[in-house]
């Protein structure tokens, strides 16, 4: 019977030739390790987003009277909607997770060399798209934190230059974050997920068209490759495994960690709170925005610093493959790019005092200085690994020249 089914679709839908071309049989490299699950994972944790938000809307409010109560109500009175939120509240957290992991993956391995230009850009739409749905949802619970980070961002928008006062109040519908704000991003945030979906939709025609990258930094011929299912499917699903012990630890014996203590106070415009900081996935953006003087300064180093990844395709014009693996001065600038990226994470969890002030601004300058030096390192690194002595071989990978075979270096066999 299922054989008849599928064979009826077959004929008026390419059902068995999307799953053959896009999973079963899709070629992919055989040296993947676990680094490359986080993709896989990435797409789990939107689709239980979606689905736990779409529950979660059924039930709450986008009312200023009524957001607090009803966030109560769902986690109090309807069944399991403390699971719904816990779930929801924790993956926003795990989303960023796995995005920053997967993000330090492909930086690594330098993926976004070419022919995966496009991939990677669309997985930098894909990371905006996703920092705007997060903001926007911190504002639904209606706390003290959710209702006074929002007032701090959305007036950043302010130092536009000559329209800056009417995008605040595009972005607020009123003078002042309230009834109209939380209607707005309660749309938005339910509509853009969606939005996401698609995308990712492009983001996996783009993976498909150009193949998986792997350690080695090799394209490999299809003949070399091995089919997804089972062998990949397998490790996705282990990798999911883990994924979800962790991720269930925390939704059931620490499920406040990701939630602001002061949110579990509703929000009063007339009562500031001593220390306002957004999410720890935008801490290290924050602390680049208050490093800055300036406050024009600050809000365009602070949107750069998000936006800069799309010129490393460019910025990075070595043909070595394999990215850290056999740069060693690349393998040491993304260390310390990571390490930078902790310590600006730390700055901005902290009230701008003291040394911290200085030590977000080195660390700022940190930042930014690992792309703008990435260009004369990268072509210094190939001529020094040239100087080295390389095998007429590797060279040739290099220059994208097929090798001739039997070729020795120095007399040596290869």
């Amino acid at each position: 019977m299922a054989s008849r089914i599928i064979g009826w679709i077959d004929q008026r839908f390419p059902l068995t030739h999307i799953v053959k071309h896009e999973l079963t049989d899709y070629p992919t490299p055989r040296n993947l390790s676990y680094w490359w699950n986080f993709g896989f994972l990435a797409g789990f944790v939107l689709v239980l987003q979606i689905a736990t938000g779409i529950f979660l809307a059924m039930y709450y409010k986008p009312d200023v009277n009524m957001a607090f109560d009803s966030v109560q109500h769902i986690m109090r009175d309807v069944n399991y909607g403390w699971l719904l939120r816990y779930i929801h509240s924790t993956g926003a957290s795990a989303f960023f997770v796995v995005i920053y992991v997967h993000m330090a993956r492909t930086l690594y391995y330098a993926s976004y060399h070419k022919p995966r230009e496009l991939m990677w850009w669309t997985g930098q739409v894909l990371m905006l798209m996703i920092m705007a749905t997060a903001f926007m949802g911190y504002l639904l619970p209606w706390g003290q934190m959710s209702y006074w980070g929002a007032q701090v961002i959305t007036n950043l928008f302010g130092v536009t230059p000559f329209m800056g006062d009417k995008i605040v109040m595009w972005l607020r519908g009123d003078f002042s974050v309230g009834d109209a704000t939380l209607t707005r991003f309660f749309s938005l945030h339910y509509l853009i997920p969606f939005l996401i979906f698609a995308v990712v939709g492009i983001h996996l025609v783009a993976l498909h068209t150009v193949k998986s990258s792997n350690p080695s930094g090799i394209s490999l011929a299809d003949k070399d490759n091995i089919p997804f299912h089972p062998y990949f499917t397998i490790k996705d699903l282990f990798g999911l495994g883990v994924y979800l012990i962790i991720f269930c630890t925390f939704v059931f014996f620490f499920p406040g960690t990701f939630i602001e203590a002061a949110n579990n106070i509703p929000a009063n415009p007339l009562m500031t709170p001593p220390h306002i900081e957004p999410e720890w996935y935008f801490l290290p953006f924050y602390a680049i925005l208050r490093s800055i003087p300036d406050m024009l300064g600050g809000v365009v180093a602070m949107g750069l610093s998000v936006v800069i990844f799309a010129i490393l395709p460019f910025a990075d014009r070595t043909n070595i493959p394999g990215g850290a693996r056999h740069r060693p001065v690349y393998r040491a600038v993304f260390f310390v790019f990571i390490a930078d990226v902790f310590l600006l994470g730390y700055v901005g969890s902290q009230p701008p005092s003291g040394a911290l002030v200085p030590i977000g601004q080195v660390a700022t300058l940190i930042y930014f200085a690992t792309f703008f030096l990435l260009p004369p390192t990268s072509k210094l690194e190939e001529r020094w690994m040239r100087a080295r002595g390389l095998s007429p071989q590797l060279m040739a990978l290099f220059d994208q020249r097929p090798p001739r075979e039997k070729m020795s270096h120095k007399g040596g066999a290869v």
